[in-house]
């Protein structure tokens, strides 16, 4: 199941947990379906990593998960920036990513063949 039509990733923007559970579930479901499913985080959503990583958040199995299987493509170098979280998305080991501006580039994911879904 790797065609095109598989092939999807997921913008979030929004710094809500409650929000970005469904990022992880979904990711992690498309995976274990066969399909190619990655994750951006982005805009205030950066502030999730610190939290996320933390042993006892409510995210923090998913997010492990989801980091161990590679699924975390790009963390927006710009924001991370912006509202300090560079040295904990690093700590994580998570790929600063910024295209455009500092941003991932929508496009470039396009051009690759990934569908786009915001959060």
């Amino acid at each position: 199941m790797s065609d095109q039509t598989n092939k999807t990733i997921l913008f979030a923007f929004r710094g809500d947990p409650m929000c970005f559970v469904h990022v992880l579930l979904n990711a992690l479901d498309m995976q274990e379906k066969g399909m190619d499913g990655k994750i951006v985080i982005e805009g205030e959503a950066v502030k999730l990593v610190p939290e996320m990583s933390k042993e006892g958040h409510f995210l923090n199995q998913l997010y492990v998960k989801a980091k161990g299987k590679g699924l975390i493509e790009a963390v927006c170098k710009a924001c991370s920036a912006k509202l300090g979280v560079t040295e904990a998305v690093l700590a994580e080991g998570l790929p600063l990513v910024g295209h455009i501006a500092g941003h991932p580039s929508m496009a470039q994911y396009i051009n690759e063949g990934y569908q786009v879904i915001t959060f």
